[in-house]
């Protein structure tokens, strides 16, 4: 097992520590793994469910309080048509990639960015004061684009050996 010095400033403060590259490995593959599943199941559920909508979440879950209710209102009312097939097809499509290891730097962010959307409409929070699991995921998958987990068994780690992506490094953005 090889480990490793990492350090860096985080937050202005020098951070210096010894870690396994063995074990960051597994953890990252298992993350992204788990972080795929969740997104894959809450989404091909939503898409073989013929009945389901964004409308049930956006008028009826959201809780008492919520400073955007006017807005999930007007999604739920005029956006429903749109949000529907966009959600059930984001958390699939997600879930897909982060479990191939594809994209997965593009794939975690807009994960994140729908994460995002979900904890701003669980406000407030039934069992926390500012921080409930939409939260936990949002920086799970940062971590895992942050650190190029495409590449930990992933098709990330192939993609990024073709020729447009050697030409082309901006892509590598999207990949990792």
């Amino acid at each position: 097992m090889g480990t490793r010095q990492l350090e860096s400033k985080v937050f202005g403060w020098d951070v210096s520590f010894t870690y396994s590259e063995t074990w960051v490995g597994y953890s990252l593959f298992s993350l992204r793994i788990i972080m795929g599943w969740t997104f894959f199941y809450a989404g091909i559920t939503k898409v073989i469910d013929p009945e389901w909508s964004v409308r049930g979440y956006l008028l009826y879950a959201i809780p008492e309080g919520n400073p955007f209710t006017d807005l999930w209102m007007t999604m739920a009312n005029d956006w429903a048509w749109l949000l529907t097939p966009m959600n059930q097809v984001g958390l699939t499509l997600i879930g897909i990639a982060l479990i191939l290891g594809l994209f997965v730097r593009f794939s975690a962010f807009w994960g994140a960015i729908m994460m995002l959307f979900y904890w701003i409409a669980s406000y407030p929070f039934e069992n926390s004061f500012l921080i409930d699991y939409h939260m936990v995921y949002v920086f799970l998958l940062f971590g895992l684009g942050a650190f190029g987990a495409g590449r930990i068994l992933g098709l990330d780690h192939r993609l990024e050996k073709l020729d447009i992506v050697e030409q082309n490094p901006w892509l590598r953005l999207f990949l990792g």
